[in-house]
């Protein structure tokens, strides 16, 4: 197809009249054409500034939506160039950051319904709503960054932006039944991020689960088959359950790990699943193919260890050993998910508030926080990092983590800088 069929109707946009994070978004169809183009640079410059303009750090706006069907055809299209790219676009444009939606998948009835709340709600009782956030706030400095918060939130702002998030994922689901047909083509990187994709829409899992199984019966690409495996899971696909265990008794090492997350999605909370997810929370497999693991870009060890925390209070201690262990292997942005995970794993209870003297605390409680103590300034300098452990109202600087937990402060200067994802 030329480049005027797969983009007809582009120049019909009132591309001027739709703002994206930085304004008018007359420069959306000049960057979905660049991605149509024959030298590297300008595809490698395009994909970006689509993702800084319609989907900037993580938030959707008045023109995502109606960029969607073009990114949708050009995925579809052979002559487009990496079109596994656009596709992991559109995974962006629809849900954000994949670690939000996980280990448990999109709840889009609660996300209909409470963006319905939202359209109902009185503006001023929900801005008193913010009040009360600020003034329940622990202390000064919690309370200085509420009010910051709260200053600049406008409800009327804050109503449009959820739209637009919504609008932006109905416009994906739209084209996810022509999406389907992805999983048969001859790139594997094509057929992996459509497969993770099709895991984000359950109002559409009859179809997705059909054709996921179809996959299933013929892939042989280890990273495909695992977003295969991990999307059935969290489309609810019981009717795979018997396949599912077929690969968890495999021999394939990524397999054994995606079946194993699928089923617990599934409610399967048995020993061996339970093993496999402890294991590879330890030391997580990779593949050994071209085509990655799609969800949390592959961070195996993140995931396992956030589906074992959606068990706090169930799994008994050699695997919330398994998870500290797991976090004490860590460091930098890999860290955020385990540290998250096995902070919830040793407060079952919740957040200890006022937080109790380090001897106080249990077996596993101190060793967690001492893990964390000792991880090492590259991993402290992460503003990231240090709101996990401000949210379990433990010490957030490397110093006075280390000084609770009874080690030595004496090397370790606070971080010359600060850096934050996202």
């Amino acid at each position: 197809m030329t480049d005027s069929d797969v983009l007809a109707g582009l120049d019909e946009v009132p591309w001027a009249d739709l703002d994206h994070a930085y304004g008018p978004a007359d420069d959306v169809p000049g960057l979905l054409r660049a991605l149509r183009s024959e030298r590297a640079d300008e595809r490698e410059r395009a994909l970006p500034e689509l993702y800084s303009n319609i989907f900037h750090q993580g938030n959707r706006y008045p023109a995502t939506a109606p960029a969607v069907p073009f990114l949708a055809q050009l995925a579809l299209d052979p002559a487009t160039p990496e079109r596994n790219g656009i596709v992991y676009l559109l995974v962006a444009v629809a849900i954000a950051y994949d670690e939000s939606q996980l280990p448990g998948g999109v709840d889009i009835a609660g996300w209909r319904a409470e963006l319905g709340r939202m359209r109902s709600a009185d503006p001023a009782a929900e801005l008193r709503k913010f009040d009360m956030w600020v003034d329940a706030a622990r202390d000064e400095g919690e309370s200085r960054g509420r009010s910051v918060h709260r200053a600049v939130d406008d409800y009327g702002r804050v109503l449009r932006s959820a739209q637009a998030e919504l609008d932006a994922y109905d416009a994906v689901r739209a084209e996810v039944p022509a999406l389907r047909g992805l999983l048969d083509d001859d790139d594997p990187l094509v057929r992996a991020a459509t497969a993770y994709l099709l895991g984000w829409f359950p109002e559409e899992a009859a179809g997705s689960i059909t054709a996921l199984e179809a996959l299933l019966e013929r892939e042989s690409v280890t990273g495909v088959i695992a977003d295969a495996i991990i999307s059935a899971g969290l489309l609810s696909a019981t009717e795979l359950t018997p396949r599912l265990r077929d690969h968890l008794s495999g021999s394939e090492p990524v397999s054994r790990w995606a079946a194993a997350t699928a089923l617990v999605r599934l409610g399967v909370v048995e020993p061996e699943v339970i093993g496999v997810l402890a294991a590879a929370s330890v030391d997580p497999p990779t593949t050994d193919t071209n085509a990655e693991i799609s969800f949390m870009s592959g961070d195996v060890r993140g995931y396992s260890a956030q589906t074992l925390a959606a068990l706090s209070g169930r799994l008994p201690v050699e695997i919330i050993d398994a998870v500290l262990e797991g976090l004490s292997r860590t460091s930098q942005v890999a860290a955020f998910p385990v540290a998250a995970a096995a902070l919830r794993l040793v407060f079952p209870d919740g957040a200890p508030c006022p937080l109790p003297p380090f001897a106080e605390l249990t077996g596993l409680q101190r060793r967690a926080v001492r893990i964390l103590a000792e991880l090492g300034p590259e991993t402290w300098r992460w503003l990231n990092f240090t709101s996990i452990l401000e949210a379990w109202n433990l010490p957030d600087t490397h110093v006075e983590c280390r000084a609770y937990a009874g080690l030595d402060t004496s090397e370790q200067p606070p971080p010359s800088t600060f850096q934050q994802l996202g």
